[in-house]
């Protein structure tokens, strides 16, 4: 397929430019593929997380399958927010959007053992956070200063950090296995599918070209499952059991699991609404620099907040998660050169058709959870090196340290102190009321607020004693992190 059989360059650079059919339906569909399972990846998490999710033998397991329609269903929604546009909301441009991987550290423990109980509360924090997020629109240009590289870096990396443990958990055979103490968890069968979905996606990304290079834990999965099948870990009967049992066309049903306040959800979703607004800003001006080869506007800019805000807002209401633009699809764009809106248009809609077919979940469901490991150990290590690309525009000066090694530590030690505390155990938070221990046992929030505050009200100037007294000679002498 060549370019000038499918428009002009000025025609490509335009984003209310429509290809033709028999390119831009595939186009389309490439987008999808690129963010499949990263967007049903956190629905499955959120299930394990609850009780009701791989391996736990719950009579709400099918629960499961719902959450995994809607993350389809209202990523493809959100993503027609952006492209065709409703007023303000949208950005007229090709953005796809999905289930975020920034909420996940708030979500696991507003929901942790409760099962479908703990759902209530989530979705009204996600609905009440979507309207908070959207209203971010009308300031977001004006925030921008409070959220250096410092604090979005040091929050990306954080996220990392606390997903990764997830992954493992998975490849070994899941947490209901760990829990039970069972010698099947960690064993050769479970390693062994989670290093066969990382080693085909390792090798596909460094030495396949084109769409198999983008789409490659997609293939990855795929041949972690054959693999499952080929050695009898997946019966065959699960597959065609799955299959049969889930309906061909289901619509979704509002606040399908009540509605509850929590404020400890609905403080946490508003402030990682800040990341994934910040997260989005960066998203519009990479569109609009790799296809267009200019800045966004400010009304591009607003719009794909506002959309990313209602996105999760009508989710929210249905039982979708949090929704942010999706990262991989500016690289696909830069690499493909097609900047038209109509063909992730025609993404959405496919995206749609899937969540309003439950049969499509119930394939996914049968995902052996040691391959879905495999997937995201390799997807969470990116959130960490994202994190640490993004640190690379930090000027490392003393200042700049002090307040990433004080975030940082307070951060990710209520993290580690939080996950090393048995059920129903004391830990470091159990002083402070219900509300502030969830959002404290994050990590993330403590961070970012931490460093939020230092960046904002200590001097630019850091003597270089101040620093030596409390880095053991450690502070740094490369000539990356002189003072500058």
């Amino acid at each position: 397929m060549t370019i000038s059989r499918i428009g002009t360059p000025e025609q490509l650079r335009d984003p209310n430019y429509l290809p033709p059919l028999w390119s831009a339906v595939p186009l389309g569909i490439q987008h999808v593929l690129a963010m499949f399972v990263a967007n049903v990846t956190p629905a499955i998490i959120v299930a394990g997380a609850a009780g009701f999710g791989f391996g736990s033998n719950s009579a709400d397991f099918p629960e499961m399958l719902y959450l995994i329609q809607m993350s389809m269903l209202f990523a493809g929604v959100a993503t027609l927010f952006q492209t065709v546009t409703i007023g303000r909301v949208g950005a007229a441009l090709p953005i796809v959007q999905g289930t975020s991987f920034a909420f996940i550290p708030i979500m696991i423990p507003l929901v942790a053992g409760k099962g479908v109980d703990g759902l209530a509360a989530l979705f009204t924090g996600v609905l009440i956070g979507g309207l908070f997020h959207a209203a971010l629109g009308t300031v977001i240009g004006r925030i921008r200063f409070a959220l250096p590289p410092l604090v979005t870096g040091l929050v990306v990396l954080m996220i990392g950090l606390a997903l990764v443990k997830v992954g493992i958990e998975y490849a070994a055979g899941g947490v209901p296995l760990k829990a039970q103490g069972s010698e099947a968890y960690g064993s050769w069968a479970s390693w062994s599918a989670a290093l066969v979905v990382i080693v085909v996606t390792l090798g596909l990304k460094f030495f396949a070209r084109g769409m198999l290079s983008i789409s490659a834990v997609l293939v990855g999965i795929a041949a972690g499952y054959v693999y499952c099948l080929l050695t009898g870990k997946l019966p065959v009967g699960a597959i065609t059991g799955s299959w049969s049992q889930a309906a061909a066309f289901a619509l979704p049903m509002p606040f399908r699991y009540g509605w509850e306040i929590s404020f400890a959800a609905i403080i946490g979703f508003c402030l990682m609404a800040f990341v994934s607004a910040v997260e989005t800003v960066g998203d519009v001006s990479g569109i609009t620099k790799g296809g267009a080869g200019r800045e966004a506007t400010d009304r591009e800019i607003e719009g794909a907040t506002y959309a990313d805000g209602f996105g999760t807002a009508v989710a929210g209401v249905f039982g979708g998660l949090p929704n942010t633009s999706f990262s991989q699809n500016v690289g696909l764009i830069a690499m493909t050169g097609v900047m038209s809106r109509h063909v992730v248009t025609i993404g959405a809609v496919f995206l749609i058709l899937c969540g309003l077919v439950p049969k499509i979940g119930g394939l996914i469901r049968t995902i052996p959870i040691e391959v879905l490991g495999g997937g995201v150990i390799v997807m969470f290590g990116m959130v960490v090196a994202a994190g640490i690309s993004m640190l690379s525009d930090v000027i490392w000066n003393r200042r700049n340290m002090v307040i990433f090694a004080v975030a940082l530590s307070v951060g990710l030690g209520l993290q580690l102190e939080a996950m090393g505390t048995a059920p129903g155990g004391v830990d470091a938070l159990q002083h402070l009321p219900e509300t502030l221990r969830v959002l404290g046992a994050s990590g993330i929030l403590p961070a970012a607020l931490i460093a939020i505050v230092l960046n904002l009200v200590l001097p630019q100037e850091l003597a270089a004693e101040a620093t030596e007294e409390v880095s053991g000679g450690l502070s740094g002498h490369g000539a990356g992190l002189r003072d500058r």
